[in-house]
């Protein structure tokens, strides 16, 4: 039986309360890292305090695009290939991150739109299972 499996380990989880990137955060200066770092990078930090921090699921769109061919290696995907949105989310918990957009209609994806972070397929291996990794629903509500 084909089991379900990250992309990578440590990179989100799914809890009772929806997705959630695994992250840090800089107790001291705020910044938010993900995925997670050991020391805050932030230039004006005097006192790196690293904590664990998970981020979403609420965001908005900052800006997209259509990935219209195949990206290359190590990108992973099922053929033959479907075009996709991508976008730059603002959580609202600090964080901007790259994610995929889950819809139907790649072309109506827009900056400003509210979205939600999921875990969603995004390709098989060679023994059948689903590849899953982290993603933003577009909010129709």
């Amino acid at each position: 039986m084909a089991d379900r499996i990250p992309v990578a380990d440590g990179l989100f989880a799914e809890t009772k309360d929806g997705a959630r990137l695994i992250g840090s955060r800089c107790a001291s200066c705020g910044t938010p890292y993900f995925p997670k770092v050991d020391w805050c990078r932030h230039p004006e930090c005097a006192a790196s305090k690293i904590e664990d921090a998970g981020f979403g699921p609420d965001g908005t769109i900052w800006s997209c695009a259509i990935q219209d061919y195949p990206p290359p290696a190590p990108a992973k995907f099922d053929k033959p290939y479907k075009p996709y949105a991508m976008a730059v989310v603002d959580l609202a918990d600090g964080l901007r991150v790259l994610g995929q957009i889950k819809t139907d209609d790649i072309r109506s994806v827009k900056p400003d739109m509210k979205v939600t972070l999921v875990v969603d397929a995004l390709c098989h291996d060679d023994a059948g299972n689903e590849v899953v990794t982290w993603k933003f629903e577009v909010n129709h509500a």
